[in-house]
Order: structure tokens, then C-alpha cells, then sequence
């Protein structure tokens, strides 16, 4: 069984135990989040869509580390005109195990 869930403006496909890493949450390490917008909810080729979403469907994770991702820098250069630009960027994140999907 797998479903597809929303956090953070992004979308995401789990199935159980899968680990991922979303957008920061405000969550101590080993605790327990709940996630109620799912958006599609798949056991082999039954499918159930919500519309925007499945009321009573939950994804059920454990916060397994805060963490942040890797620094990605935007370097802009206009030749000949002795002007360039360097800017860095590292992203919170979370890392989370998927415990339980719920229909």
C-alpha cells in the first residue's frame, strides 16, 4: 500500500517503513507526527482519489533526525562588466520514517 501526502507546498510518495527526508517541522527527535492531506491512497491496482482530499486517510510517521540539506550556491557573472555575484543556501530538513498509512 502506498499513498501520496502533502507538506511543506511538496508532495510525497511513501509506502510503510520508507524513511524521507520533508521540509523542517517543528517536532523533537522520536516523536510522532500526523499527516491528514493525502491526496491518493494505491494497493496494486486499486486506486482511491480525494478531491482535494481523502477524508479520514492519515499517514502516520516518526521523526527520526532534524537535519539540513546540502549547501547549493547560485553564482551569477555578467562578463565584461566586472560585476558577479555569490550566494549560498542550506535547507532545514527532516528526516522521517513512515510508521502507518491509515484509510
Amino acid at each position: 500500500m502506498y499513498a501520496v501526502f502533502k507538506t511543506g507546498g511538496k508532495q510525497y510518495r511513501v509506502t510503510t517503513n520508507d524513511t524521507i527526508d520533508i521540509e523542517r517541522l517543528q517536532s523533537e527527535v522520536g516523536s510522532a507526527v500526523e499527516f491528514s492531506d493525502v491526496l491518493m491512497v494505491g494497493s496494486g491496482y486499486e486506486i482511491v482519489l480525494g478531491s482535494p482530499f481523502i477524508k479520514g486517510a492519515k499517514v502516520l510517521a516518526k521523526v527520526v533526525n532534524q537535519t539540513r540539506g546540502p549547501k547549493l550556491i547560485a553564482f551569477k557573472k555578467r562578463r565584461r562588466k566586472d560585476s558577479k555575484r555569490k550566494k549560498g543556501h542550506r535547507q532545514y530538513l527532516t528526516k522521517i520514517q513512515i510508521m502507518e498509512i491509515r484509510t
